[in-house]
């Protein structure tokens, strides 16, 4: 079966190519995609475009848009348990995290959906009742998605969601390593009533499949969500056409716990911060901040239950956690663990492939902690995205928002302290898109995400999120025209 979605009908890549997908906890055969090349990209972007430019969907009320996508989150919950069992199968990770993502999509589906017909615009007042001024929203025109291997759906529907309701067109280009529910996705749009050529997608690489959305000058928009060093080739390639960009390009996030902080909940939430899906999470509080007179015990603590970890395919109900994405990947995260311990960390666990048997076939890294780590080094500036824990000690506030802050990245961070007062202070003086006090990783539909610096640009979620897929329009109308005589006749 053909695995390109363009203009409405299944094709299949025109150079023939195919890749194998594997499930990076065993290495077992998920399946076979087709891979494509510029020119089933290509398709894909006058398919988008001619929809745009022709096609009912932009002109369709807002309100109708978005009970199509209430639409969507209906047959996502009907179908949860197949988009989970893909979602895992191509990630390795485990099936009740797949499982909670899928609650997630449709809830983010079910937002913009509400949201679509609320955006009525506004009137300006011009201070001549022989005008009218008026602010209108509306769609952008085509937009091209670049999504991630690591929250495969989520991200998709991070873009998928606020496109369509403000009434675009897109092409999507999920991660190579992780396609399936994005096929599945697009059979979920055409059930709901989605026109053609509406929801557009092409599979294989960065470099053949996801560079033409960037410098193809039929692309209005494109929205990508991965690597700082991608992100920053895809803003250089969209410049030339001056398209909009939106980038989520991650983050090295701090996590900064206080001495007054109640300790097991600090603990607990420092662990579930980075060693969530093997610390493959974008805000991932990989870099602990802990005040040195609780460090030696708060460090202990969490060496202690980093080692108790069980890790597992997605199947396993014993695992709580699974395997990192790819063989190449893993190997990324070796290398950054020599390179901090060359740098003088000190490991207090983990740095290795584990030596369980029943995980060989897999990409498993064993949660690691690295004590010592000094500001400005290797492991403390660069993301491993992999289940690798950082840690660095501080004096007092001031010490702690100084090092917090000691980042090119801005993502996410957090604060544990039992004074609300300190909390608040700190929590605004983090130079971070999201912060989070005495809590990690919870995010809500309705409230933007995205990052400072070189975290990215633009916000996905909220009403910024649907901003980001708008164009505001002025139109201003003279009610009483006349010849305005600024020169003779």
């Amino acid at each position: 079966m053909a695995d390109f979605f363009i203009g409405g009908d299944w094709v299949g890549a025109t150079g023939g190519g195919t890749r194998e997908i594997r499930c990076p906890a065993d290495g077992a055969l998920v399946g076979t995609v087709d891979e494509g090349t510029r020119a089933d990209a290509e398709a894909a972007i006058a398919a988008a475009r001619t929809a745009f430019d022709t096609g009912p969907w932009p002109a369709t009320p807002a309100g109708e848009r978005g009970a199509l996508l209430l639409r969507v989150a209906e047959l996502l919950e009907r179908d949860k348990e197949s988009f989970a069992r893909a979602e895992s199968l191509d990630t390795g990770k485990r099936l009740v995290e797949s499982e909670i993502d899928m609650d997630d999509i449709a809830a983010c589906f079910r937002y913009f959906g509400k949201l679509a017909g609320n955006q009525a615009g506004r009137v300006v007042d011009t201070g001549d009742p022989g005008a009218i001024s008026r602010i209108v929203h509306e769609p952008v025109g085509v937009c091209g998605l670049i999504t991630p291997w690591n929250f495969p759906l989520l991200q998709t529907a991070w873009k998928v969601a606020p496109a369509l309701a403000a009434g675009n067109t897109f092409v999507l280009k999920p991660s190579e390593l992780t396609p399936h529910t994005a096929i599945l996705l697009m059979r979920i749009l055409t059930e709901a009533g989605l026109p053609a050529g509406v929801a557009n997608l092409v599979l294989g690489r960065g470099p053949d499949v996801g560079a033409p959305l960037a410098e193809h000058p039929d692309v209005d928009l494109v929205s990508f969500t991965g690597g700082l060093h991608t992100g920053r080739a895809i803003a250089a390639a969209a410049a030339a056409t001056v398209k909009k960009v939106a980038l989520e390009l991650g983050g090295k996030n701090p996590n900064v716990v206080f001495a007054d902080a109640d300790f097991e909940t600090a603990v607990d939430h420092a662990v579930t911060a980075i060693f969530l899906d093997s610390g493959q999470v974008c805000s991932a509080g990989s870099r602990l901040i802990v005040q040195e007179e609780i460090h030696d015990a708060f460090v202990g603590e969490i060496v202690r239950r980093a080692e108790r970890i069980r890790l597992g395919g997605p199947f396993d109900p014993d695992a709580e956690t699974g395997p990192l994405i790819s063989a190449e990947h893993r190997a990324k995260v070796e290398r950054y663990v020599e390179t901090a311990i060359a740098e003088g960390a000190t490991l207090r666990t983990g740095g290795r492939r584990p030596d369980d048997e029943r995980l060989a076939d897999g990409f498993f890294y064993l949660p690691t902690v690295l004590d010592d780590v000094r500001q400005g080094t290797h492991a403390v500036v660069e993301e491993s995205f992999g289940p690798v824990l950082t840690v660095e000690t501080f004096t007092d506030e001031d010490d702690a928002v100084r090092i917090a802050n000691d980042t090119h990245y801005g993502l996410a961070g957090a604060v544990f302290t039992d004074d609300a007062s300190r909390a608040q202070r700190v929590a605004g003086r983090l130079r971070h898109g999201t912060v989070w006090i005495n809590d990690y990783h919870p995010y809500l539909p309705q409230a933007e995400w995205g990052g400072l610096k070189q975290s990215g640009i633009g916000r996905e979620l909220g009403p910024a999120g649907l901003a980001e897929y708008q164009e505001t329009k002025h139109i201003y109308q003279n009610l009483r025209p006349a010849p305005p005589r600024w020169f003779p006749s």
